[in-house]
């Protein structure tokens, strides 16, 4: 039976270095000592802040920045193996430490706010003090939804709690959750990890297809009470504290912070869902080309495309994605280049892992990516992605300084999805003139669509009814959230595909769902990668400029302001309009060529 290594057994030269954010335990026990007391100092601000609140607001940036670091850090090291009992506790501590934190300095925004005004517009305009002009702006925007200082000290020591459904579905689900037993694709007896689970969804036999999806969804049913309470609680916290803080809504809540109109969440949905006819055709392409009776959601994930496979190692995988990314330029390449050899990237499966692919890091380090690779086109682009992320975070931090480097969640997915579209432009070039992959191309990049723009509006939709519900009053239990994920995947797929059952179990699968209103931002985000790989391979270096701007941009201003940047308008529903044309099109040009 197949089973994944223990981390002390994988391959060095294929994992990340974490001792470039903190050189081990005692890096981070003194740094950690060190917080502590400019935490006990800063203290001492409060009450003060009128006389100097230069100095408040400098000693509150240090202390998050401190802790940013050792957060990341400890988690990071759990990701590797979520056994990891001393990494648990390293986890454990900075917690408790940010919770801290977090209490001792509830007093700065209120007392920030009870300056007059023009004491604080003075200070975001002074030019001496430009590094935290972004914080200021937001401070006064957020004037109507802050509390006195003992309101916000008080939600600050509930932070911690506040974590744990996210900390507990993530034990339950990567640690805990026993995996099943199945034969995979070749018969052997193997775990479904996700691994597996992925490999067997994108197999040309539909008995291990269905074998895998059924044993996912199944494994998560098992837990479904489990997991209906741990996420139903964490629906309950974005509610009470959206009205805690004076929103309307929770979605309202979270959208503020980007400043995104709720327009623009639901004109997403509104568009895509007016364009399901176009997806209701690809399945139909789907079911014809797979020449099944019916076809099932778990046929979705295999190409429709018989004969043409690319083996991927991961090495010929980054090197594949180089080639796909020239068009940005010789210091991108040369950046990629120092990713592969200095260690920023996490590659292969062990026992415990995080599952799926994240990038992350902390502005005192480079970027890391952290990957489960699978040795194949996939693989690739979810590289070519996370690689993305990386890019973009690397070019933030270099050219802002520290309150400024983090970008907002709403352009988060653009520059990683920007690269899969360069890429699949590349392989569409070089393999022009064959039928057959050109087919398997334009099929991949509509899974694309189906995967990143269709499912993650769905999930989005999800999102959006289970919050209504909530602050209706209307029970979150097991049953009516299956009701509900059952009901979207009707909506979205039911035009070409049966429903299975077992898909009441799926949204338990969805680990965003614990970063509140994440996932449409996968969708806005693919619309303008769409556009922006487009002006990149037409406009050439123009465009690739006007791009780097934005990637450097970082928080310096609003989201919808950095895109424009690059030229791309997200409050214009056209421009997600646009990317389902792409999609629309693509369906016939493959159903042209099949």
């Amino acid at each position: 039976m197949q089973q994944p290594k223990e981390r002390r057994e994988m391959d060095p030269r294929w994992m990340w270095n974490l001792n470039d954010i903190l050189a081990g335990t005692p890096a981070f026990d003194a740094l950690y000592e060190k917080t502590e007391r400019d935490i006990d100092a800063w203290r001492q601000c409060q009450g003060q802040v009128a006389a100097d609140p230069r100095a408040a607001i400098r000693g509150y940036f240090d202390i998050q920045r401190a802790v940013e670091r050792m957060f990341t850090y400890a988690r990071m090291r759990q990701d590797e193996d979520g056994g990891d009992t001393a990494a648990q506790t390293l986890l454990s501590r900075i917690q408790s430490l940010a919770t801290k934190a977090a209490s001792a300095g509830a007093f700065l925004r209120p007392e920030l706010l009870s300056l007059p005004a023009e004491t604080l517009t003075a200070l975001r305009e002074d030019a001496d003090f430009s590094e935290y002009s972004v914080f200021l702006e937001d401070l006064l925007r957020d004037q109507p939804h802050t509390l006195s200082a003992d309101q916000e000290r008080l939600l600050a020591q509930m932070g911690e709690i506040a974590q744990a459904p996210d900390d507990i579905y993530t034990m339950l689900s990567d640690v805990d959750r026993p995996l099943p037993d199945v034969k995979d694709e070749k018969g052997r007896d193997a775990k479904l990890s996700a691994t597996v689970y992925m490999r067997m969804l994108r197999s040309r036999d539909r008995e291990a297809r269905r074998t895998a999806y059924e044993a996912e969804m199944n494994a998560y049913g098992v837990y479904r009470q489990t997991f209906a309470a741990t996420y139903r609680y964490n629906v309950k916290s974005d509610v009470a504290q959206a009205r805690i803080r004076g929103f309307g809504s929770a979605i309202e809540a979270s959208l503020h912070p980007d400043r995104v109109p709720v327009a623009v969440y639901d004109n997403l949905v509104d568009s895509v869902e007016a364009a399901l006819p176009a997806m209701n055709k690809y399945l139909a392409l789907r079911k014809k080309q797979l020449g099944v009776d019916e076809l099932h959601l778990y046929d979705l994930y295999v190409s429709i495309v018989d004969g043409f496979d690319m083996p991927l190692t991961y090495p010929e995988a980054f090197e594949l994605v180089k080639k796909g990314l020239t068009p940005l330029g010789a210091h991108y390449q040369q950046l990629l280049d120092e990713a592969y050899t200095n260690h920023w990237i996490d590659v292969y499966e062990n026992k415990g892992k995080h599952t799926g692919a994240y990038s992350w890091g902390v502005y005192d380090s480079h970027p890391y990516v952290l990957l489960n690779h699978t040795d194949d086109l996939n693989g690739a682009f979810t590289l070519a992605h996370e690689l993305g992320h990386a890019m973009h975070t690397w070019h933030s931090n270099k050219n802002q300084p520290y309150a400024k480097a983090g970008y907002s969640l709403f352009v988060a997915e653009v520059a990683s999805t920007c690269n899969e579209m360069l890429l699949m432009r590349y392989l569409m070039n070089e393999y022009k003139g064959d039928k057959k992959a050109s087919a398997y191309l334009l099929n991949h990049l509509l899974e694309e669509f189906r995967g990143t723009v269709f499912r993650q509006t769905m999930f989005a939709a999800f999102e959006r009814e289970v919050h209504r519900m909530e602050e209706a009053g209307i029970p979150l239990t097991a049953e009516s959230l299956g009701e509900v994920h059952w009901q979207l995947n009707k909506k979205f797929y039911g035009g070409g595909s049966e429903i299975d059952d077992c898909v009441r179990y799926e949204w338990m699968r969805i680990p965003h769902f614990y970063s509140s209103f994440y996932v449409y931002k996968y969708a806005t985000s693919f619309s303008a990668a769409v556009y922006l790989s487009q002006r990149i391979l037409t406009e050439g270096q123009p465009a690739v400029e006007d791009y780097m701007r934005f990637l450097s941009a970082g928080g310096s201003v609003p989201p919808i302001e950095a895109l424009k940047l690059a030229g791309v308008d997200m409050e214009d529903p056209a421009t997600v309009r646009d990317a389902l044309k792409v999609f629309a099109d693509t369906v016939d040009q493959l159903e042209a060529l099949l």
